[in-house]
């Protein structure tokens, strides 16, 4: 209990540098032992980095070091994981089908009750997680068949954003009010994408080696290797990962940085290149349905970046020039997803209500809204009136909206639509 206090005033004060001194001095080892958790939530915060450098000075830790716990739950969350993976081929079931509807629950619970156990979460807002997450298994099993049926389509689509939120849940510690924590889990979805990365990455060169040897002698284990192995591997590669970056920080915290300064110029080059070749060829996307369609995609990956290339820069004070090379593609991305509204609005007026336009609607509306607010934060930041941090509010302040515009799609569409 004590040390539960400790934490939160630790997470209080971590903009008063007296107060956190008092709170060392009082009690070192209690300090030391509340710190480590603050510091998984708040690894970002220069406080929080300056008061981490001066206590690992002192007390020494593996980060590579596994835990018997941590361990235990690792391979039995693998074994779960890989057994929702193979339900189709033990059952029969039509697996294009299942994994449509399921490849959620693979994972979704496992780091639901991870984030639980290493929160400390208070057992009703752990069962309200889980009962969500049953809910929605129950839900999206007993819908009719997918087939052609759009509505269906889009609830499966948008089922998995949804269920990211409940895990953003269980990570904040269900504390809806605090923007800093929904900030980190931005932060922290892509060190897990990098990390995840990596690990495929190895694993596949892993496969190749065994494969390659088996080969050798004439063994061959490719149906087996695949059915069982690489199945298994590829669905414990998140909860690993999740592990691998909130237990040891410092493996990724460099690389994503890297990345996102690498890859938000080249975004920017791209987008620019592509709005002139658009103007160039005069593609027509008000009649073009699979090109609009395209254009959308590339919009919410353009999108992506940007909300991972902001989140980045809300480490630190990040120079000025990327400040505003992100702040230019802002824009851009910006123009372009107006483009998209216009055409989304006249096909909604020419031939009338869809799901999908109805959904792609809902999206892009989010979007550009969401755009043309980190636009004018970071116009502010560059102008040197805002602090970087107040994209990364903008950011944290619209994640609830996406997860209920998710949820109306999911839930609501299919009874709206008939299920066709």
């Amino acid at each position: 209990m004590e040390g539960n206090w400790v934490t939160k005033a630790i997470i209080d004060n971590l903009e008063n540098p007296s107060q956190l001194e008092q709170l060392y001095q009082s009690d070192k080892k209690t300090f030391v032992h509340s710190f480590e958790d603050v510091y998984k939530q708040f690894n970002h915060h220069l406080s929080a980095q300056i008061w981490n450098e001066r206590l690992n000075k002192k007390y020494e830790v593996n980060v590579l070091a596994f835990k018997k716990k941590d361990l235990l739950f690792l391979l039995i969350g693998s074994l779960i994981a890989g057994i929702i993976a193979k339900i189709p081929h033990y059952f029969k079931l039509i697996e294009d089908e299942y994994y449509a509807k399921n490849i959620s629950f693979i994972i979704v619970p496992l780091l639901v009750l991870f984030f639980s156990w290493k929160k400390n979460l208070n057992p009703k807002k752990i069962a309200l997680s889980l009962m969500i997450i049953i809910a929605s298994v129950l839900y999206i099993n007993l819908l009719p068949p997918i087939g052609s049926n759009n509505s269906l389509i889009l609830a499966c689509m948008h089922l998995p954003i949804f269920l990211w939120s409940v895990v953003g849940y269980t990570f904040i510690g269900a504390n809806l009010k605090n923007n800093a924590l929904k900030i980190n889990y931005l932060k922290f979805n892509g060190d897990l994408l990098v990390m995840s990365a990596l690990l495929v990455i190895a694993g596949g060169l892993f496969s190749g080696i065994t494969l390659g040897l088996f080969n050798l002698i004439e063994v061959k284990i490719e149906q087996f290797y695949f059915n069982y192995v690489v199945v298994w591997g590829l669905s414990s590669i998140p909860l690993i990962a999740t592990y691998l970056v909130q237990t040891n920080l410092s493996l990724v915290s460099k690389i994503s940085p890297i990345i996102a300064r690498i890859f938000t110029p080249l975004v920017l080059l791209t987008v620019l290149a592509f709005l002139t070749t658009l103007l160039y060829t005069g593609k027509n996307i008000y009649s073009d349905r699979n090109f609009l369609l395209t254009f959308n995609a590339l919009l919410i990956g353009v999108m992506a970046i940007i909300l991972f290339s902001v989140t980045e820069a809300t480490k630190n004070e990040s120079n000025k020039i990327t400040l505003l090379v992100l702040l230019i593609l802002s824009i851009l991305t910006v123009v372009v997803n107006g483009i998209a509204l216009s055409a989304i609005l006249f096909r909604l007026a020419e031939f009338g209500i869809t799901p999908n336009r109805l959904a792609i609607l809902g999206a892009n509306l989010l979007i550009f809204v969401n755009l043309i607010l980190v636009s004018l934060q970071l116009y502010q930041v560059v102008s040197k009136k805002v602090p970087v941090e107040k994209v990364g509010l903008v950011i944290a302040t619209f994640i609830p909206y996406y997860a209920i515009w998710a949820f109306l799609v999911t839930f609501l569409f299919p009874i709206l639509f008939q299920y066709k």
